[in-house]
């Protein structure tokens, strides 16, 4: 089962989230701040997390630098979530080590092929 850790402090959006990848038999993690999200990425190991860049405690930007710096978590693909979509926000998303973006309000059915495709390439590659 597909495991996914969803970052993010709107727990209306985490529960919508978390229900919708849920329906489509995903195992769904919820961190609330960059610390949570980091450490529950330590203990987890989910296949993808979609972290929100704005953050309390670390924020997006700084708890995806931690991740891919470390060993253990470099390899978990990372999409940045975002309210603020001004294309140097994904610029910023990407040079953090973030693997891919997607905006807010989210696109369900596009971020779900970014989500299988990053499980695909995993697969392929172990």
């Amino acid at each position: 089962m597909t495991r996914v850790l969803i970052v993010d402090d709107d727990a209306l959006l985490q529960d919508i989230l978390a229900e919708r990848l849920s329906l489509r038999n995903y195992e769904v993690f919820i961190a609330t701040n960059g610390q949570e999200a980091v450490d529950a990425a330590r203990l987890i190991n989910p296949d993808v997390i979609l972290m929100d860049m704005q953050l309390p405690i670390l924020t997006g930007w700084e708890a995806t630098k931690l991740l891919k710096a470390a060993p253990e978590t470099r390899s978990i693909a990372v999409i940045a979530l975002t309210a603020h979509a001004p294309l140097n926000d994904r610029q910023k998303s990407l040079d953090a080590g973030c693997d891919d973006f997607e905006s807010k309000p989210i696109n369900f059915d596009r971020l779900i092929r970014k989500i299988e495709g990053f499980v695909a390439r995993q697969n392929f590659t172990e």
